[in-house]
């Protein structure tokens, strides 16, 4: 009011509604004075719909549910036209309205559902009994479906096309029906083939009605998943690790948990995250931006290589020292290291050394590196090459130096 800024809060799908709302000079203060809540049904991520009672002046009883589309106008048995006349849900109509669903979908736009019925309020129960009241959701009347568009973030399909180069496969879990998932991963670069079927993207349902064998044997396929709930997140991540791979999941909410904490890397959201999301998972993103995923991807391998170049650097140093002071022993029967020594050469390493490795930033040319497997050794058969070819020439050198001057003494 008075040109006053409106503040929406709520989820990002609550926002868009509310958004709508204003745009269409809706008062949702007058709205709200004409009826008082009942009970609320929380979103539920396995029935995909959510749901809340009210009873007007009037004492009449409305149970209004929001949901997704498809799920939603399956319960319904009838239709509101845009007179506010109601009428019988037949085949044909509901064929027609899962059509103009599935065009929606296929534009990337995520689908939700409004529909009521009326309730006797001889059925409403007690304040005490309504703690585990399950709302009616049989007999519904559609009252509308609604296409949200759910862009993505700028940089997103730039960073799916590096983690894909790098050797990370980006795989999408979304309760999103399987045209909008579809037209989501195409835009964001995660799906390439428009004419993709199962088991590249597949439903929810199918998957979590797969054994542990077939789980496994299609996991490394799956590129989308559509219509999942937190659980199905769960049994993929599991189906991937028995395979092998190292998995990181994002995350924002609190059913989102137990798969955070069954990834080898859970990384939940900073600003929607809950915080039993954020609890379970390793990695806060701050922005909720997918693009900081390659930040973790390329700092990760940053300190991986940083501690093979130290675990090598070390190695050959010490060996280094230890053939010295072998060869310079037997040959000589003096050290040219003693305990003193030995130990200010090695405050050095461990000092200015560590510090010049473990600070090296990431580099591009990691990212072009293949990834590393759950079961590789940390030295690897290239740094045990290296580490014999640098011993070598050190002790070499360094035992030329201290036995020829001997000789050329004594000749003298």
């Amino acid at each position: 009011q008075d040109g006053s800024t409106v503040e929406v809060t709520g989820s990002p799908t609550e926002k868009a509604i509310l958004s709508w709302g204003l745009e269409l000079h809706m008062k949702f203060a007058v709205e709200r004075s004409k009826s008082a809540i009942i009970h609320v049904s929380p979103f539920n991520s396995e029935k995909k719909r959510g749901g809340v009672a009210v009873i007007g002046r009037d004492s009449d009883v409305h149970v209004h549910w929001k949901g997704a589309a498809e799920i939603v106008l399956a319960l319904c048995t009838n239709w509101l036209d845009v007179d506010g006349s109601t009428h019988e849900m037949t085949p044909d109509k509901a064929n027609h309205f899962r059509k103009y669903i599935e065009d929606m979908a296929e534009q990337s736009l995520r689908c939700v559902a409004f529909a009521y019925r009326n309730l006797d309020p001889k059925d409403i129960p007690s304040e005490e009994q309504r703690i585990n009241w399950e709302l009616p959701d049989n007999d519904l009347t559609l009252i509308g479906i609604v296409g949200m568009k759910d862009p993505c973030r700028p940089g997103v399909r730039d960073a799916v096309e590096l983690c894909t180069n790098s050797g990370v496969k980006v795989r999408m879990v979304t309760g999103d029906n399987l045209q909008t998932a579809r037209a989501i991963a195409l835009e964001c670069g995660i799906l390439t083939d428009p004419q993709a079927s199962a088991p590249v993207i597949i439903e929810g349902k199918v998957f979590r009605a797969y054994n542990d064998a077939e789980r496994e044997a299609v996991a490394d396929k799956i590129s989308v998943m559509g219509r999942s709930s937190p659980n199905d997140k769960l049994l993929l991540v599991k189906a991937l690790k028995k395979n092998g791979h190292v998995v990181a999941v994002t995350g924002d909410g609190t059913n989102d948990a137990p798969a955070l904490h069954e990834a080898d890397i859970g990384l939940s959201m900073g600003i929607q995250g809950t915080e039993v999301a954020k609890e379970s998972s390793d990695i806060i993103i701050l922005d909720d931006n997918f693009a900081s995923v390659v930040k973790v991807v390329r700092w990760g391998r940053s300190v991986y290589a940083n501690i093979q170049k130290f675990i090598q650097f070390q190695l050959t140093v010490n060996v280094a020292a230890l053939i010295i002071n072998v060869v310079a022993a037997i040959s000589s029967g003096n050290v040219p290291l003693n305990a003193v020594q030995l130990l200010w050469v090695n405050l050095i390493m461990d000092t200015l050394g560590a510090l010049a490795l473990a600070t090296e930033p990431p580099t591009d040319q990691l990212m072009k590196r293949t990834p590393v497997g759950r079961r590789e050794p940390l030295v690897t058969n290239i740094m045990w090459r290296n580490l014999f070819i640098q011993v070598l020439i050190f002790s070499d050198v360094d035992c030329q130096l201290i036995i020829l001057p001997a000789h050329f003494l004594v000749s003298y």
